[in-house]
């Protein structure tokens, strides 16, 4: 199993509505079919530590199969759309891979 997980910092002069739409767009990336599973939140509001980051906006979290399945989904036509739609809404994008 392969966990990718995506963290977005939005642009910090998009409107609510662009916000929401933004969600929306990742949400959308469900469609994919080397996907096994997908989450898609914002920051949690539960107490801070030292060591929690609350930077981000968005957060994406997909479960792949395996490392094949992850690579289809880089070159599918939705993540390349989703990225092309979008790319002008981030400042920043972190991405953690990691396998069981």
């Amino acid at each position: 199993m392969l966990i990718h997980a995506v963290f977005f910092w939005l642009k910090t002069d998009l409107t609510a509505a662009q916000r929401a739409n933004f969600v929306l767009e990742v949400k959308k990336l469900s469609s994919v079919k080397t996907i096994e599973k997908i989450y898609v939140g914002t920051p949690a509001k539960i107490a801070e530590r030292s060591v929690t980051e609350r930077g981000f906006d968005v957060a994406l979290t997909i479960v792949f199969r395996d490392g094949p399945a992850h690579d289809a989904y880089q070159v599918d036509p939705v993540h390349l759309a989703f990225v092309e739609r979008n790319k002008d809404s981030w400042t920043k994008v972190v991405v953690y891979d990691s396998e069981e």
